[in-house]
């Protein structure tokens, strides 16, 4: 599985906890030719309620979980991309 890891390493010590989620959008094809895409949202402890709320609210996101941030994903074929939540993340409502 290709990973590619956005965070720089001072992030990487700041921003310990991933929002990851199923890319039922981008699975399949692209970077993750013939398996799974996860896509995951680094954040701070203290963010990760309002950026899962977030990710949720995704429509393209299934499986949304919170990992830790030396996360790395199963091996075979797929793409995880680690991106870096920032201030800007808006909040949806959350579904009920």
């Amino acid at each position: 599985m290709m990973f590619d890891d956005d965070r720089t390493p001072e992030q990487q010590q700041t921003h310990t906890l991933i929002v990851l989620g199923t890319d039922r959008f981008m699975s399949g094809w692209g970077r993750a030719q013939g398996g799974p895409s996860y896509a995951g949202w680094a954040c701070r402890p203290e963010d990760v309620e309002r950026v899962r709320d977030w990710v949720e609210a995704r429509s393209e996101m299934i499986r949304v979980r919170i990992v830790t941030g030396t996360y790395h994903p199963p091996s075979g074929p797929g793409h995880c991309q680690i991106y870096v939540a920032h201030d800007q993340v808006r909040v949806a409502t959350r579904k009920s």
